[in-house]
Parts: structure tokens; sequence; C-alpha cells
């Protein structure tokens, strides 16, 4: 067995490469490591994939086997386990769910008892527990298991702690939204709802099968007609565990990761909440990011690819907005990790509060083309083909004709087994050009 941990967890074809028995051993491992009283709590959530119940028991049995208190949240988005686990002082919580991936695949990740997801040294420590075959001594007996503990009405929950994090009234606005079949299918309507919101709801009759299919962030493109049909103010496109958010203006416009991190940084700028003048974002992240950011005499730090690295940046130098054009947004100032339904309410508060059009707000950044390609390659080559000679000379090239009004990013994927080929310029068939020979040679090695 290699290595365990990708960049957002543990992730596999369900009951293949994530099997019952491995998410068994990763409870027992992490109670092993990290809940050092006879009594400790963790909170589990999970997606709707049909293969939630069959990990989620595997590990409830391993934590109970422990001696050790599960509290189950049932069906609901990420940033809710995050916010439970802080909230109900656990000592650790646990999300089941493969994201943006297609139902066969699940994951298990895990946040420490401050919400925020474990640390590469941490997860390294499960990892060689369970690689090495370690075994535990705890084995209680009697009052000593642990029991499990059924939260009553979850989403109502996380729902009202959201709900806390907006000032303006946002009673009568119009709001399409994409559940993508997912984790926020009930949790996201209801809160909009909740607030006065007329909102307009597509994907939200999970099956265990659905998830993502086709719709959802992934796909924001299918929620435009509703939007348009509906003279919406505002789409909102979930992803299957709802800690992302792609966005769709009041022409059915798709408006992504970045454009929401440049309207919300310009607002907290606005009120005295940018802390430290600061936005984080990803290598991913567009070039138009960072000359809309400059106008407004508004930093940006970037990161390698991935949330977690985001928000290890905003950690260490007390930043309080990042995230990844993806859809991944963290306010740190509410959550620990990136929270889909928390962005919905931020744009749709700022777009009341300013009066405008999200059209108008989303015009502040010019998006310079981008094109992604993705090339297959077995897990265990990924890494291996970043210094292969043929590659990087193709990937010089490119460089060379691109030089400062473009650039190449080539990077194996941290949850498939891909290597991502991103190229950004002005002209988009000279970079699409370039994306698919590049992707053309990696995949040509085998």
């Amino acid at each position: 067995m290699g290595k365990l941990f990708g960049t957002d967890g543990v992730r596999g074809i369900a009951n293949k490469d994530l099997t019952p028995e491995l998410a068994n051993q990763l409870a027992k491992a992490s109670a092993e490591i990290f809940i050092k009283e006879s009594k400790g709590t963790v909170v589990i959530g999970k997606d709707t994939r049909i293969s939630g119940d069959l990990l989620e028991a595997a590990m409830v049995s391993g934590f109970l086997a422990m001696g050790v208190e599960v509290i189950t949240l049932g069906v609901i988005p990420t940033p809710a386990v995050a916010y439970a686990t802080r909230h109900l002082k656990a000592n650790m919580g646990v999300v089941i769910s493969a994201s943006h991936n297609p139902y066969e695949y699940n994951g298990i990740k895990f946040f420490n008892h401050e919400g925020f997801k474990l640390r590469d040294e941490i997860e390294e420590k499960i990892e060689d527990y369970i690689l090495k075959n370690k075994k535990t001594d705890k084995r209680p007996v009697g009052e000593g298991i642990g029991r499990l503990i059924e939260m009553e009405y979850p989403e109502k929950f996380y729902g009202d702690f959201v709900a806390t994090t907006i000032k303006e009234d946002i009673k009568g606005m119009r709001i399409a939204m994409d559940v993508a079949h997912g984790a926020a299918y009930k949790v996201a309507p209801e809160t909009f709802r909740n607030l006065g919101a007329e909102v307009f709801v597509i994907n939200d009759q999970p099956n265990g099968k659905n998830i993502n299919d086709h719709c959802g962030s992934t796909h924001p493109e299918v929620l435009k007609d509703v939007v348009v049909e509906n003279q919406c103010d505002l789409g909102v496109s979930f992803d299957g565990d709802a800690d992302r958010l792609i966005a769709l203006d009041e022409k059915g416009e798709v408006v992504d990761g970045d454009q929401i991190m440049g309207i919300c940084a310009s607002f907290l700028k606005e009120k005295g909440a940018l802390k430290k003048n600061t936005v984080v974002a990803t290598v991913m992240s567009n070039i138009g990011l960072g000359l809309a950011l400059k106008e407004k005499d508004i930093h940006l730090e970037k990161t390698k690819v991935g949330d977690r690295y985001v928000l290890e940046k905003m950690k260490e130098e007390g930043y309080s907005l990042g995230g990844e054009q993806s859809g991944h947004l963290i306010f740190l100032d509410h959550n620990t990790t990136g929270d889909g339904l928390l962005s919905a309410l931020k744009l749709a508060e700022i777009i009341k509060h300013q009066k405008k059009p999200l059209s108008k707000l989303a015009s502040m950044m010019e998006r310079f083309p981008q094109t992604l390609v993705n090339a297959k390659v077995p897990n265990e080559y990924k890494d291996s083909l970043m210094k292969n000679e043929v590659i990087l000379e193709e990937i010089q090239k490119a460089e060379k004709v691109l030089q400062d009004e473009g650039r190449v990013l080539v990077r194996p994927s941290g949850t498939e087994p891909l290597v991502r080929v991103m190229i950004e310029g002005k002209n988009l068939a000279q970079i699409q050009g370039f994306a698919q020979k590049i992707a053309g040679l990696i995949e040509a090695q085998f």
C-alpha cells in the first residue's frame, strides 16, 4: 500500500481503494494518536454518495471500539463539520466525501479540535500507524466502550450559524441554486428561505448515484436558464460537499472563485475588515485577479494549489480572506475551511449592499484566457514526470513564446491519477495548442 493521504484527505473508489477495513483503521489510528483522554469525542458528517453509509459505519465502529464518543450529523456540508467540531468542543471532525468527484469515489478527511484540516506531518503519523500495521492496546469493555449520538436538526444548527455571518437584509432577493444532488441539498435552500429570499432550486433529489452528475460547481452552465427565466439576482452552484461555490450573474454568466474573491476583498476593505489588506490565492488564480487587486491597493499572496495551503498561509500571517479559482473561499473570521453556503450569503449581501448587479461587480476583474488539459497518468508516475527532460523542454518553449503575457503551470493532481496542464495568455487558440501538445507528450510516456 502506498501513500494514503492526498491534498485533501484519503480518496479512492469506494469498497475498492477506500475499503471499510481501511476506514476502520483510519478511525482507530487517529483515535490512538490524537485522543489521549479516556472518553474523547468525534463529529462525523457525510455527503449523499451511496458508499457513505458503508464507510461511516466502519469508522463509527472503529471509534466506538476505541472508547470514543461519536456524534453523527448525517448528510451535511464539509464546513458544517468544521464548525460543529469547534462548537461542540470535539477532539476531531471527520468528513466522508469525495467533493466534486463522481459518485463511485469517496474520501475521508479530518479536522483537528479547532476545525482546521490536519497538517501534513500529522497525516503522516496516521499513515505510519496504518502502513506499519501498528497495534493498539486500547480495548475498553463495559462502560468504556464509546457511544453513538445522532444530532437532531443538524441543518438548523449549521444554517443558523452561517446566517449570523451577514448583516445585510437579503429579503426579497431571487436566488437560483444548484445543489449538485449533494450535501447542501437541504440546508442551502432552507437557509436562504429562512432569510426571506425567493429560491429556485435544481438538482436537489439525491439518490446516492447522481451527486455531481453534470451538475453543481463543475457544470455551472446548467443553472443559466434558471437564472435568466426567473430574473434572479444571483445564481449559486455548489459542489458535492458544498465547500466551494461558483456563481452566476443576473445574465447567467459564470463568476468564478477569483472574481468572487476580488469582489469580497473590495467590500471587506471598504468595511475595514480585510486583515492586513491582503488576499491569499494559489498559483492557479488568473493573472487578472492580481491586476484587479493592485488597482484597489490590495496585496495578493500566492501559495501552491490546495485550499489547505491557502489556509496555512492565512493562519501564519493573520489574513482573513483567501481561496481558489475553483470556488473554495475561506472567510477565516467566520469558519476554518472553504464554505460554499457562507460564500453565497456573502455574495448576496454585497449585491444588496452595493445596489449593483453582480455583472457590474464582477467587471472589476478582467479574466485572461486560460485553458486546462488533464493528462491521464498512473499515480506512481505523476511526480517523476515533472523531471522528464522532453516534457520540460516543451514547457520552456511555450514559456519563451508567452514571455510576460502568460504562464505555464504543470502539476500532478493531489486527488486523481492526472497531471494537470494549465496555460494562461492573451491568445486562446495559441495556449490551447500548447496545452494539448504538452499533455499529449505526458501521456505518450506510457
